[in-house]
């Protein structure tokens, strides 16, 4: 803006140089010339005059090119000439005022009366023109920088603020606000953008908070390998040092079963962080997927007894019907739900079965503390603990719950939890083949 104010400026000398110099070679120069012009009529026109007096009608037999009037001693028109005569009526004082040139009729010295000229207007009429070209140009350059400030506040100043808004976005500076204007022409644009802005910020939060949980996830998978994987090395340890010191260990057959069964539990264990772990990260990248099979629904007191390695669950009969389902990954999520009953109930765990429309709803119940309501909606999120126990030294890493509900969803069903009368509870709904 500032070189569009400079040009401005530059042409406006420029017109009213040009302007000033045309006066002087128009105006001025004709006016000096017409003078001289003007002098000399009015003395041809005073010498007739003088010389005619009692019959001035004579005068009109010239041609003296002006308009002039010769009034007499007391400014009564005598004569008058031209198509402006009639200016020059009002006598020698009207004369002096409108600056017409004028001179005395004298004869024996005494004054007869006087001759004045008209002026016909054309160097009057080229002031005016002057006049008028310059105080045009004076509206011109002041609407030029009019229009030049309307450009700067509501073009030239938005856009540098979008151009510097930008600059701090590309610098990852999202907490400042883009200021908003609806009368410039970038009001819409500036909305969109700070709607941009807050949303970058928002992703930039929920990354920084996914890093800071995937941190977590990393620590809290290590404590949580960490206890299985020290199980089974003490395990081992035990028997290896039997069999170092050559103790018989076929006399101890239900000591060994019970020694390799810890080992196939702490490593189950393992097998369940690995492949939830393995399962989030799959998720992450787009690449998870199931492959669904008919089974008999009897498959699910199977999975059941797998992972109810207390005893704990109390299951009802299951309905004779057939399952569409993957089921490597309905062992995860009941073993999942399993575990964590485990985790923070520790109560029994009543499983009941009905049909319901196209679905097998399989509803798994404990008797433990349950979930606060505020928090039963976010217990199926990724990392997402219950406050209760996330200062708690129950391990635990916030995918279990995640990773049932998502793998339902990719069979077609769905996992809804609730709070039932004396517990928590997790209804698994199962699509019919």
């Amino acid at each position: 803006m500032k070189n569009y104010y400079k040009l401005v400026l530059l042409l406006g000398v420029f017109y009213f140089a040009a302007l000033m110099l045309f006066a002087a070679v128009t105006v001025l120069k004709s006016g000096e010339t017409g003078q001289e012009a003007e002098i000399i009529k009015l003395n041809d026109i005073t010498k007739d005059a003088q010389m005619c007096w009692d019959h001035l009608q004579d005068l009109g037999k010239n041609d003296y090119g002006v308009s002039f009037v010769i009034l007499d001693s007391g400014d009564t028109v005598l004569y008058a000439s031209g198509a402006n005569a009639e200016k020059g009526r009002h006598g020698i004082t009207t004369a002096i005022k409108r600056r017409y040139p004028y001179t005395y009729v004298i004869r024996d010295e005494r004054i007869l009366g006087s001759v004045i000229l008209i002026d016909d207007g054309g160097r009057a009429a080229k002031i005016r023109l002057l006049l008028l070209t310059g105080t045009f140009g004076l509206l011109i350059l002041a609407g030029a920088f009019l229009f030049g400030g309307y450009v700067r506040k509501r073009i030239v100043i938005p856009f540098r603020n979008l151009r510097d808004f930008a600059g701090d976005i590309a610098e990852g500076k999202l907490d400042q606000p883009l200021s908003m204007d609806r009368d410039n022409l970038f009001g819409a644009f500036s909305e969109s953008f700070d709607i941009m802005r807050e949303e970058l910020a928002r992703s930039k939060r929920r990354e920084i908070e996914l890093q800071k949980k995937e941190r977590e996830l990393v620590a809290s998978l290590s404590h949580d390998l960490k206890t299985p994987i020290t199980g089974i090395k003490l395990t081992t340890e035990l028997l290896k040092a039997k069999l170092e010191s050559g103790q018989e260990l076929s006399g101890n057959a239900s000591d060994l079963a019970e020694k390799l069964d810890n080992i196939y539990k702490k490593a189950d264990q393992i097998d369940v962080l690995v492949n939830d772990l393995f399962s989030s990260t799959l998720e992450d990248l787009g690449q998870f997927k199931v492959s669904c099979t008919d089974e008999k629904a009897s498959i699910l007191q199977e999975i059941v007894k797998k992972y109810d390695d207390r005893n704990l669950a109390a299951s009802e009969s299951v309905p004779e019907v057939l399952i569409r389902m993957d089921g490597r990954r309905m062992s995860q999520v009941i073993g999942n739900i399993i575990s964590n009953s485990y985790k923070y109930a520790g109560t029994r765990i009543d499983i009941t079965y009905r049909i319901v429309e196209d679905f097998l709803e399989m509803h798994l119940a404990d008797h433990g503390p349950g979930v606060p309501p505020e928090e039963l909606s976010l217990i199926t999120n990724k990392f997402y603990r219950g406050k209760q126990w996330a200062d708690s030294k129950e391990s635990g890493n916030g995918l279990g719950l995640y990773i049932a509900a998502m793998l339902m969803e990719k069979m077609d069903g769905q996992l809804l939890v609730m709070n039932t009368d004396d517990g928590f509870g997790i209804t698994l709904l199962i699509p019919l083949s």
